[in-house]
């Protein structure tokens, strides 16, 4: 009786564990809110808030970045604050792709979409297969990205 508590209490945790891991409709909703908050109250204060960590942009593994759609320079960024400021447009993934680059093109061509690469995942250390969700609001980026199962 003993083994099958701790078997269902094991499957429980292990369940709750995956259902906390963000998918597709929590980086489009994350971004759509992004995308919402600029149109209400302004790129500036988007800004602000992503450099804040604000956690109505930040959700545990998931979060929202920004970027100028002209030159690719990085606007704000929660979890990695050093390229604020850095045009990363063509440096590539771990294979060889220029992601950001396509992530810009999509933004221009059609304003939204998922760009797919390969990125370290800061949990198991291990570079991984990472689709992001972009889309275009006037002339910034806005991108939420997980990692593929």
């Amino acid at each position: 009786m003993k083994r099958i508590l701790t078997a269902a209490l094991l499957c429980l945790a292990m369940t709750a564990a995956l259902a906390s891991e963000p998918n597709e409709k929590d980086a489009i909703a994350m971004v759509e809110k992004g995308a919402a908050f600029i149109k209400q109250h302004g790129k500036d204060k988007f800004i602000e808030k992503v450099a804040a960590k604000d956690p109505e942009f930040i959700q545990g593994a998931l979060y929202v970045d920004i970027r100028d759609l002209q030159s690719g320079i990085v606007l704000a960024h929660p979890v990695n604050p050093t390229i604020v400021g850095k045009d990363l447009t063509d440096v590539p993934d771990a294979s060889g792709k220029k992601y950001r680059r396509e992530i810009i093109e999509l933004a221009a061509r059609k304003g939204k979409g998922w760009v797919d690469y390969m990125y370290k995942n800061p949990t198991t250390g291990k570079i991984e297969p990472k689709t992001t969700y972009i889309q275009r609001v006037g002339d910034a980026v806005l991108e939420a990205g997980i990692y593929k199962k």
